[in-house]
C-alpha cells in the first residue's frame, strides 16, 4: 500500500490518497470542499463586519466613551476580585477600544501587576511585558505602544478588547489571528475577560475550530 509520503510499500503502484480523494471518499470530498468555501465566506462577512463595528465605534463621542469605560473598570473589578499577585493582561486603547489605563493603576495599588501584549512576528503568539503607568515605551505594530523593557511574564488574566462579540462569548478581533494564537500556546489557561461596548453584540461571529471563546464579556450595560 502506498505510503503517506506517497512512496510504494510492497512494490504496489497506488496513487496516495489524496490525489484519488474524490474517487475513494467522494462525501469526504465534498465535505472538504465546502468547508472551505464556507471558511471562506466567513472570512469575507468578518470583513465587513469587522469595518462596520470600528465606524460604529468610532461614531460615539469621545466623552460617552469614557463614561463607558468607567462603567466597564468597576465591572472589571467585581469580576475579578482579589488581584493581589496575580498578572493581568490589559492592551494599549486603539481605534475608540474602551481605555482602561486609569483602572491599570487600581490593579497595581491593589497589589496586581499589569503587562501589555507584544506582537513579535506575523502569525506568531504574543509575548506579555510588565508595564506600569509612567515606564518607558516602544512603538510596534500600527504604531501601538509597548513595554521597552518590561520583563516577560505569564498572564493569570487576559482582558481582552473586542471588536464584535455573540452570545456565545466568541470574538471578533483585527483579524490577525493573535488571540486565539496566543491563548492556544499557552501551556496555563488564563482568565480571560472580554470588554467592549453594548452596540458591539452581533447574534453570531460564526466561530470557526480555532476560534477561542472569552469566560465573560463585559460592557457598559452589564
Amino acid at each position: 500500500m502506498t505510503g503517506s509520503d506517497g512512496n510504494d510499500e510492497g512494490g504496489g503502484h497506488y496513487a496516495s490518497p489524496p490525489c484519488f480523494m474524490h474517487e475513494l471518499e467522494p462525501e469526504a470530498a465534498r465535505a472538504a470542499a465546502s468547508d472551505k468555501v464556507a471558511a471562506t465566506d466567513v472570512a469575507r462577512w468578518r470583513k465587513a463586519e469587522r469595518e462596520r463595528l470600528i465606524a460604529e465605534r468610532l461614531a460615539i463621542p469621545a466623552d460617552t466613551r469614557a463614561a463607558h469605560a468607567g462603567r466597564i473598570a468597576e465591572r472589571l473589578d467585581g469580576a475579578m476580585g482579589d488581584v493581589e499577585g496575580r498578572i493581568v493582561a490589559l492592551y494599549w486603547p486603539f481605534r475608540g477600544e474602551p481605555d482602561l489605563r486609569g483602572w491599570a493603576q487600581r490593579v497595581i495599588d491593589r497589589g496586581g501587576t499589569i503587562a501589555l501584549p507584544v506582537v513579535v512576528e506575523k502569525r506568531a503568539p504574543l509575548v506579555f511585558r510588565a508595564w506600569k503607568p509612567g515606564d518607558r515605551l516602544e512603538k510596534g505594530v500600527w504604531n501601538i505602544p509597548f513595554p521597552a523593557d518590561g520583563a516577560v511574564v505569564t498572564p493569570d488574566i487576559v482582558v481582552s478588547p473586542v471588536v464584535g462579540f455573540d452570545g456565545g462569548h466568541y470574538r471578533l478581533g483585527y483579524g490577525g489571528g493573535f488571540y486565539d494564537r496566543t491563548l492556544a500556546a499557552m501551556g496555563r489557561k488564563p482568565a480571560i475577560f472580554g470588554v467592549g461596548y453594548a452596540m458591539q453584540r452581533i447574534p453570531t461571529i460564526y466561530p470557526q475550530p480555532h476560534d477561542i471563546p472569552m469566560d465573560v464579556v463585559l460592557t457598559e450595560a452589564g
